[in-house]
């Protein structure tokens, strides 16, 4: 479901840039607008393949499938690496269109472009302007699909030739029930955060780049901290709980060798590394930096509660994967 959802996103992504790039086709190369296409045919077939076979342990002709499944990650990794790319280079360009003048711009970004005419290249239409705004807002959705099929074709090469024994592991599916009580609370609760980080990042966006008034933009940042202060405050208590609750309900750990749950704890502690790297070098940033007012106080306390939430929570999903079912 998770992968479709991103699939959706990621072909939509792929029409707005073929309708980008078609507005400079006489000064682009072919590839540029065939190059979405073939993505967008790519997409298609490698989700209809994993909805239709991600749980096959395939045991005929071993090392063919090995070498398909591994050229089909390879790929969605090129993939990601083209996406993360693109919109580093995007937001170059952002950022280098507000700092030089608007010659030595067009200059810059005439390199890489086949015609002679910087103009012909300019995004001048207002629907040039919605198929470039809007593919670049999806690159995200584009990049956790690569990220996403690269887990489920990693998992799917692991399982190649793997025997399962049915009579030691006997399946329990766990029934949900929406407004049960605790599930119904939990979900609304989420959805709560949920809106209200939309609602406080879109008013952060908003008066940080469009206020010229350093006052405004010091109280964007101020109530921006103050609500993530918050909410990993409640995350890591919330995950101190859940661990504690474990010591109480005892059940046996499961050490059986399982591809998908050692490629989940993988990803979960490498996903994590980059977190701690950021709030580690804004720590010394922080640290090292005068003078030291109310923004650099709320900024090292969100770097220190981002470190200790995702100790936390790593420890509590770590041991949730390792439980035998009820």
């Amino acid at each position: 479901g998770g992968l479709i959802l991103f699939a959706i996103f990621s072909l939509v992504m792929d029409v707005f840039k073929i309708g980008y790039y078609s507005s400079f086709y006489s000064c682009l190369s072919a590839i540029k607008i065939i190059y979405p296409i073939v993505q967008a045919i790519f997409v298609v077939v490698q989700t209809y393949f994993l909805w239709v076979s991600a749980k096959d342990c395939i045991h005929v002709h071993l090392n063919v499938t090995r070498c398909g499944l591994m050229l089909t990650l390879t790929t969605n990794l090129a993939v990601w690496m083209s996406a993360v790319t693109d919109e580093s280079v995007h937001k170059a360009h952002s950022k280098l269109k507000k700092n030089v003048t608007e010659e030595i711009f067009r200059w810059l970004l005439k390199v890489g472009m086949r015609s002679s005419s910087v103009e012909e290249c300019n995004c001048n239409s207002q629907i040039c302007q919605i198929f470039k705004n809007g593919y670049f807002w999806l690159y995200p959705f584009n990049i956790e699909y690569s990220l996403f099929a690269s887990a489920m074709v990693y998992v799917m090469w692991k399982n190649v030739g793997r025997f399962i024994d049915h009579h030691s592991h006997h399946i329990q599916r766990l029934k949900f029930r929406l407004f049960r009580r605790t599930f119904f609370v939990g979900i609304m609760l989420g959805l709560i955060i949920l809106v209200s980080g939309l609602g406080v990042l879109i008013l952060y966006e908003v008066q940080v780049n469009s206020s010229t008034e350093s006052s405004k933009k010091s109280q964007a940042l101020t109530m921006y901290y103050i609500f993530n202060i918050v909410c990993l405050s409640l995350m890591s208590l919330v995950c101190i709980g859940g661990s504690v609750i474990y010591r109480f309900d005892k059940r046996d750990m499961d050490r059986h060798k399982n591809p998908t749950r050692t490629l989940d704890v993988a990803l979960l502690m490498g996903a994590a590394l980059g977190q701690y790297a950021i709030s580690y070098y804004s720590i010394v940033a922080i640290v090292a930096s005068t003078p030291r007012d109310t923004i650099s106080a709320l900024n090292l306390t969100y770097a220190l509660l981002m470190i200790a939430q995702h100790t936390f929570q790593n420890v509590f999903i770590i041991e949730g994967l390792h439980r035998q079912p009820p």
